[in-house]
């Protein structure tokens, strides 16, 4: 049994809660710029100062609502400076959030408010409020709605001015590391949603170390602009880290107006999950492609894959530093611009980044730093370190925390960042941890060097009819690499060869059909039947299956004549694939895959 473990650099603090956090910068920095709000095609300013001025009045309003300390309040919004000024100040009135992902069906809503206890929900718009009202007359303890459209953030600060700030204060400090910080539920992908209880000690302490593990990406020069959701635990951390931190936070939760946003924002460092760059590469080449200029972004994409790989040997020729300084005036000097020409990193995670994605960005002047967690670990358990990484792992521990490979290969984790329980779930509590050691359900290896790769998820692991074991993650992860790819579920249990069901990128489609002489109107399901389009799957394929042996390997496919999505029910909102529902809904898909190769094989014969 492999184990790593590296001690807190941050001595503990137990009194200490997230509003702590907060308080502590206002005093450290009142005038730092903490947030920057959308204005016109710029962004206001919010320091420390008014950020905590607008966090006690809207707590003082809960306060006056009725909201005492303890209670949960259900928030389903999209990312933005006022999801974060909510989050703080339920936790200045003392009581906590939990966030409902904005994409959530009424039925989901009903579930996470009602197992959760919920006594009142934010909503932002009227849509969103339509979902909710759906449900109310099942939601017995909530008594206690907001709707941000309507104005109710200022109604709340009206209502809370008879409240002393003395009564909010007191509040503030009611929790310790051990009380509840939020709840946060699983994204259901293997059934039912989980509440994960994360402790104020999780979010504190982990803060606290991860600033000093990696102090060049956060620090009060720092600024970063959220675009993934914060209902999911990764942008939630990275929130609380940038009020620890100091680092300044604008959101744009309408990717359509990225690109300008980050043009006008530009934030030093970027969080994304592996899909959004894979979108910006592909993106990027076919763009190149539609001006001609294809062979010159591929030349320097290989170029500076090469140049970051030679760095990783530990040394440059002379001959590729010369080929990378042309590839870097050509092409890498405007894909920096595009991400607003001041990112030095990006943090990857929920999924395996994939080492030629992590080469090219490398190239272009942005280390993507890998790294590893669930909910059940307040996102980050492992990260690569801007002085000490390594492409196509997920890093190494953070301080405070412990990893190990058991015997089966699962990755076990203990530390300040491991969840206290399931909510009102002492089973499946009990079930998950392994005497005191939190089982991920993912598989991995440590190296030599305490680097973790993750190799697959244990409950995906398929098993084909001749008894070979093979993990489905490593062909996805390298196909869904295809510009024109947009989901991969790979299939065998029990069968003689591994298939895989395959979907197109609807945004993608367009350009690459025009790029390659077909109609760019036609259809993904019109699109599937083209032989251009099937060839172009097989190249995946077959690029997928450099990666394994060939016994693993892909040797049938179908493309799906539509994409999966959350508003399906086959993926979850930070878009992972939903393997049992998608196995069950395309089970005869899957068998006319593997009758059709048995057919062929048989005319062959004769």
């Amino acid at each position: 049994m492999q184990e790593i473990e590296a001690r807190a650099l941050a001595p503990a603090e137990p009194a200490l809660n997230v509003a702590d956090l907060l308080a502590l910068r206002v005093r450290s920095t009142p005038g730092r710029p903490l947030f920057a709000k959308p204005q016109g095609d710029g962004w206001h300013d919010v320091t420390a100062a008014a950020f905590e001025r607008e966090v006690i009045a809207v707590a003082k309003g809960l306060v006056a609502s009725g909201v005492e300390p303890g209670d949960r309040i259900g928030l389903l919004a999209r990312t933005s400076y006022e999801w974060t000024l909510v989050d703080f100040a339920a936790w200045y009135a003392g009581a906590l959030v939990v966030p409902v992902y904005e994409t959530s069906a009424p039925e989901q809503v009903r579930w996470i408010l009602t197992d959760s206890g919920a006594r009142g929900v934010v909503v932002e718009t009227a849509e969103h409020y339509t979902r909710v009202d759906e449900v109310l007359p099942d939601l017995p303890d909530v008594d206690l709605v907001w709707q941000l459209h309507l104005g109710d953030l200022a109604k709340l600060a009206e209502r809370g001015r008879g409240i002393d700030d003395a009564e909010i204060d007191r509040r503030r400090q009611l929790a310790t590391e051990t009380d509840v910080a939020t709840i946060i539920y699983t994204a259901g992908t293997t059934g039912r949603p989980k509440g994960c209880v994360l402790t104020h000690g999780n979010f504190v302490e982990l803060a606290r170390n991860t600033t000093l593990a990696i102090p060049e990406v956060v620090n009060e020069r720092a600024s970063t602009l959220l675009f993934i959701t914060l209902a999911h635990v990764f942008a939630r951390f990275i929130s609380v880290l940038a009020v620890h931190g100091g680092v300044q936070v604008g959101h744009q939760a309408d990717t359509s107006r990225l690109l300008p946003a980050l043009a006008s924002f530009q934030p030093t460092f970027l969080l994304a999950v592996p899909r959004v760059f894979e979108k910006v590469y592909n993106s990027a080449e076919q763009k190149a492609e539609s001006s001609g200029r294809g062979d010159v972004f591929r030349w320097a994409a290989a170029t500076g894959i090469a140049w970051s790989e030679a760095k990783d040997a530990g040394h440059v020729p002379a001959a590729l530093a010369a080929k990378y300084a042309v590839a870097n005036a050509l092409v890498f000097r405007t894909l920096r611009r595009a991400l607003g020409g001041h990112v030095r990193w990006a943090v990857s995670g929920s999924a395996p980044l994939g080492v030629r994605l992590g080469h090219f960005y490398r190239a272009i002047g942005v280390t993507i730093l890998e790294g590893y967690g669930l909910t059940e670990t307040t996102a980050p358990t492992t990260v690569n370190r801007p002085s000490r990484f390594k492409i196509g792992t997920v890093g190494t521990v953070l301080p405070g925390i412990a990893v190990r490979i058991a015997d089966d290969g699962e990755v076990e984790t203990r530390g300040i960042q491991v969840f206290r329980e399931y909510w009102r779930n002492p089973e499946a509590t009990a079930e998950t941890f392994d005497d005191g050691w939190f089982r991920t359900g993912d598989l991995g290896r440590l190296d030599d060097d305490g680097y973790l790769t993750i190799t697959g998820r244990k409950k995906e692991i398929i098993v084909t009819a001749g008894g070979k074991n093979v993990a489905p993650a490593e062909l996805e992860d390298a196909m869904r690499a295809n510009p024109i790819v947009s989901q991969v579920v790979v299939v065998g249990d029990g069968r003689p060869f591994i298939a895989a069901l395959v979907t197109l990128d609807a945004d993608m489609l367009p350009t690459w059909l025009t790029n390659h002489g077909e109609d760019p109107s036609l259809s993904p399901a019109q699109a599937a039947e083209l032989p251009a389009v099937r060839d172009e799957v097989q190249r995946a394929v077959d690029a997928a299956n450099t990666h394994v042996s060939r016994a693993e390997g892909i040797r049938a496919f179908a493309i799906l004549p539509t994409d999966f999505s959350e508003a399906d029910g086959t993926l979850t909102p930070k878009l992972s694939i939903k393997r049992h529902v998608i196995l069950e809904r395309h089970a005869a898909d899957i068998e006319r895959l593997y009758s059709d190769a048995k057919r062929s094989r048989e005319t062959a014969a004769h």
